[in-house]
């Protein structure tokens, strides 16, 4: 009861964060908005995984989560570089 209470609101959180994502008016806070989603989709699927006895799915949930680390921290370096405008 308590781990599908827990997936509605962290897929709350994942909708908001995804229009905050397409609405954001700087380029920061999308980005904020996009670490925010993954974040959640992170937990998410750790959840899912610890409900549904699947310990094979925490293995892609540490790969995603690596991945959406470095995704983020090198579109970061390209926006502080300049970014398109060179």
């Amino acid at each position: 009861m308590i781990e599908t209470l827990t997936m509605a609101f962290l897929v709350g959180a994942i909708v908001f964060s995804a229009i905050l994502l397409i609405r954001g008016p700087s380029v920061w806070e999308r980005l904020l908005a996009l670490n925010l989603f993954m974040a959640k989709s992170v937990i998410l699927l750790t959840v899912y995984s610890v409900v549904t006895n699947r310990a094979f799915l925490l293995d892609l949930v540490i790969a995603y989560a690596m991945i959406s680390f470095i995704g983020i921290t090198l579109i970061c370096r390209f926006l502080l570089r300049g970014g398109r405008t060179k």
